[in-house]
């Protein structure tokens, strides 16, 4: 028996799925590189992978797999830096002050969970009849509120889909009603010209879904009047640069879908019909 079909008679780690463990066994033989960003540095991945970033993210309680995918957003930023810094794209000063600012950030979030727990908390209550969710993100943001869509979904049965903010009106609006709110992440970074132009597209977007009669819950910058004034209900965050806006919106859409759940009585770490496990040592 060779060394690598060894490998993969081992039992898969924890936070390890077949199909994840298949596709990298695809790549492999097909001749691949392979990088396994993985919560377990000894799990079958990191082994059989060519390279390996660990999360360290600690074992994974939440079965939406809430700290994991935060800590997998940070080493996938942390990837783009090294990248950039290689190829030149960025000089080591630029990533320097990129990597000081992604120092702080934990401090900076632990500062707002306080304020955010109590908004979500009271958000999800006054939405406890709603029967499903539209989540809008433009550009990388679309990825996050895919995501928070799917985190509503696990956590609390509610139907949620997430889409692009500049395809809603392609026929999903037809959906909005005031049982099915928007969850519209319409942060911004003021010094990214390409952010401020996403931005304003966004708020232009919540200026007709208002006209139209919808109910709006947003992810605004702390300070953000327009953005406010436009939403039903808003939750505010410090700014940060583009790249890492996600990790913060996505903290929101966790506590979000923690206290819908919470409101409906779901007993969210035993969720019905989701086919993985959380094992606890």
């Amino acid at each position: 028996m060779s060394a690598r079909s060894a490998r993969r008679n081992h039992n898969l780690a924890v936070g390890e799925t077949a199909d994840t463990l298949a596709a990298l066994r695809k790549a492999i033989g097909l001749g691949h590189r392979t990088l396994a960003i993985t919560n377990v540095a000894a799990s079958s991945m990191a082994r059989e992978a060519a390279l390996s970033m660990p999360t360290m993210a600690g074992v994974e309680k939440a079965v939406p797999a809430t700290k994991s995918f935060v800590t997998q957003l940070t080493v996938l930023y942390l990837l783009a830096l090294f990248a950039a810094e290689e190829s030149k794209t960025l000089d080591k000063a630029t990533v320097a002050e990129k990597l000081k600012e992604l120092i702080a950030l934990p401090e900076l979030l632990a500062s707002q969970l306080p304020e955010l727990q109590k908004a979500t908390d009271k958000i999800a209550a006054d939405y406890n009849n709603a029967t499903s969710f539209l989540y809008l993100g433009r550009g990388v943001h679309y990825a996050i509120a895919r995501e928070g869509a799917l985190k509503l979904k696990e956590s609390s049965y509610v139907q949620a889909e997430g889409y692009p903010a500049g395809e809603l009106k392609h026929g999903p609006n037809a959906l909005v009603s005031e049982t099915s709110p928007l969850v519209i992440l319409a942060m911004q970074d003021s010094s990214d010209a390409d952010s401020v132009l996403r931005y304003d597209k966004t708020l232009q977007l919540m200026r007709d879904m208002r006209a139209q009669g919808a109910n709006i819950f947003a992810i605004i910058n702390r300070g953000d009047a327009a953005a406010k004034e436009l939403a039903t209900y808003s939750v505010a965050l410090a700014p940060v640069s583009e790249h890492l806006l996600p990790i913060c919106e996505v903290v929101v859409l966790q506590f979000f879908a923690y206290y819908i759940a919470l409101h409906r009585g779901v007993d969210m770490d035993h969720p019905r019909n989701l086919v993985k496990a959380v094992v606890v040592e």
